[in-house]
This record gives structure tokens, sequence and C-alpha cells, in this order.
């Protein structure tokens, strides 16, 4: 059975200050010949990613930012419009293979995932860029920048390392409180996150992760889901926490922007952060969790503003 979710295209010399043109696709069950549950032979094809593109100089790399998991591209929507303003560049947002407004597929891998964008790029014109990507996002435009640095003009990874990430994070309890949601249908909307909220808090305390995590609930004729691919990821979870291992080197200017209060970046990460890119520049930004973009959205994006002068 199909399901059916949105992807956003922009032809190309019809961009006004805000350009954004969706239609349906279909869910894809493989993404390339595959045999056995989804296992992928080849290499990944490219799916069709919803995103948003604001218009700006052409001459200029244009900035992409690319959200985590759980996340979608409204997670930037103010920051993107913010850098738009203050650089005058095209910002891109994106969702995410089985995230947002994106199809659904078995294929979880970073590989698919730099696929799918390496294919967004080309199509809008839009290389080189450069890519700022948070914690699963960052992982994908660091093995992007890896595969193909002659699309990455620089790269920004936002509290995310090129290591396994298992060990401080909460998401497997994350999707495990959001699978045992249990909503009646045809309760108003506010009623349903009302009750979702009630049945996370019993596992994530904290109510602004929850909210976020309440931004991939959504109504479809009376009845309540996840937009996410919760199956999916859940299977397919140890993967998105760890990072392909590669033998080459991305020499192009790098800037890891950490959370002061997060985790997910420890020191005995550095050497792979220096062996792989050896032009990396780290920077904390204070007070900031892991969501630096939404604990701390000013200091964020005079970071990236700085990096880019």
């Amino acid at each position: 059975m199909l399901r059916w979710a949105r992807a956003c295209r922009v032809p190309r010399g019809l961009l006004g200050p805000s350009t954004t043109r969706c239609s349906a696709v279909p869910s894809v069950l493989s993404s390339s010949d595959s045999s056995g549950g989804g296992r992928v032979v080849g290499n990944p094809r490219p799916l069709p990613l919803s995103y948003k593109l604001l218009d700006g100089e052409a001459t200029l790399p244009a900035i992409v930012f690319l959200h985590g998991l759980f996340g979608s591209k409204t997670n930037f929507n103010s920051i993107a419009k913010a850098m738009a303003q203050r650089t005058s560049r095209r910002v891109l947002t994106v969702d995410a293979r089985n995230h947002g407004d994106s199809p659904h597929s078995p294929d979880t891998s970073y590989e698919a995932m730099s696929q799918d964008l390496q294919g967004l790029l080309a199509q809008l014109g839009l290389v080189p860029c450069v890519l700022v990507g948070h914690s699963m996002g960052g992982k994908t435009a660091m093995l992007l920048a890896l595969q193909r640095p002659e699309v990455v003009e620089r790269l920004v990874a936002v509290d995310i390392s090129p290591a396994d990430t298992t060990p401080v994070s909460h998401f497997r309890n994350y999707m495990a409180a959001m699978k045992s949601v249990d909503i009646p249908e045809k309760v108003p909307r506010s009623h349903a996150r009302k009750l979702a909220d009630e049945q996370l808090s019993s596992v994530i305390q904290d109510p602004t992760v929850r909210q976020f995590l309440l931004t991939n609930l959504v109504e479809v004729n009376g009845h309540f889901s996840w937009r996410v691919n919760l199956d999916t990821l859940a299977q397919h979870f140890d993967k998105i926490m760890n990072f392909p291992q590669r033998p080459e080197s991305y020499s192009g200017p790098t800037l890891f922007l950490l959370g002061e209060k997060s985790r997910f970046v420890q020191p005995s990460h550095h050497p792979e952060i220096r062996r792989l890119f050896p032009r990396a520049q780290m920077q904390t930004v204070p007070n900031a969790g892991h969501w630096v973009h939404s604990d701390s959205p000013q200091d964020f994006m005079d970071a990236i503003g700085g990096f880019l002068a």
C-alpha cells in the first residue's frame, strides 16, 4: 500500500523571493534494485525531496540547511529568512527522506541521503553551496563533502561529529514513546496534541523536546499519526547514529558548531575530525544544548555569518 507525501520543486529560471511548487509523490519501497526486504544493491536512487528555496544573489554560493532526526525544513524557517536578508544569498531548506513532506523509503543510509541531496542541488543549480547540517543532517553534509568536495564550498556541522553518537542520544527512547502514543479518531487537533503531549511526558520530561516531536503529529481523514517513518528509523537507528567509514578527506573550510551543554561531540572524536576535515575550526555556543539553532538562534546565525565573512 502506498503512502503519499508532498514533494516540492522549483523550476529553473522562475525564482521569485520565495518559490515553492508542490506535487504528490508516492512512498518508495526501495531506493534501487533490491531484494530481501529492501536490501539495496548498487547506488541509491535519489528521491524527490520536499524543500523551500528563498531567492538571493546567484553569484554567491547558496546556504543549505539540513535538519536532524525527527526534524523538518520548517525548523529553519525564521533562520532561513534572516540569513537570506543578512547575506543576500539564496537559502534552501530541505526535508530528508522519511521526514517532513519528503517520501518514505526503507533505505535510511547516509549514502542514500547524500544522493538525494546531490540530485536536488544539481536540479536547482546550487553547486557549489554552503552546507549547514544539524545532527543527522550534519552527518549527511559531512559525507557529501567527502564524496563530492566540488559540490561543497564550505561546511558547517552543527553539534555532531563523524563518530558514533549512540551513547549520548536519547532518540531511541523518543521513538519508543512516540510509537506508544494512542489517540482516538476524529478528536480536535488541539485535543489530540494535548493527549499526545501527556502520553509523551511519562518518558520525555523536557517540554521543549516534546513540542519539537509534536511537530510531526499530522491528521489525515480524522486519523492522527506521525509523519516521520518511525518503523524504518527505529529499525536502522544504529546506522543513523553512526557514520560511514571514509578514506578520503575534505580540504574545504569547515566549522564544527557545538552546544555548550551538549555531549554529542566528545574530545575522543577530535582525531577523526582532524583526519577527515583538516581545516576544521571548532566553536562553542554558550548555554546551548544539542538544538543549537533553537536554543541560541542569534549566536547560531552570528557564528555562521562570521564563518562566511
